[in-house]
């Protein structure tokens, strides 16, 4: 989905170009932030990070105009989607690899004819 501004329609609202005027915003009445999560499909989690390593999420994400905790999610999903995809190209090249064997060894151990 391209737009005439240039760029597709979801890199301008991940930057931030669409979507952040403060005269569009107003403020939520009662937010539920079970409904929210479930919406999302976000689940809470705990994990120990070292506090330079969060203090530098912070000013990346100031940076970018988001909250630290998006911008986390998306840095892991970034990393979740790259490592499946190598995982599936490693498990397509190990595949081939063994199609390739296999053939290799039907043509081996097929009886030769004869030639007249």
């Amino acid at each position: 989905m391209s737009t005439r501004q240039g760029g597709k329609k979801e890199d301008r609202w991940d930057t931030g170009e669409l979507g952040r005027d403060e005269k569009y915003a107003r403020v939520a009445d009662d937010v539920d932030d079970d409904a929210i999560d479930a919406a999302l499909d976000l689940v809470p989690v705990s994990i120990r990070l070292q506090r330079s390593l969060i203090d530098d999420f912070k000013m990346i994400a100031r940076q970018q105009g988001i909250g630290y905790q998006p911008l986390m999610r998306q840095i892991l999903t970034r990393f979740a989607v790259a490592e499946t995809r190598q995982m599936a190209n490693d498990l397509l090249k190990e595949q081939k690899k063994h199609a390739r064997l296999n053939k290799q060894r039907k043509k081996k151990t097929r009886p030769q004819r004869k030639r007249a």
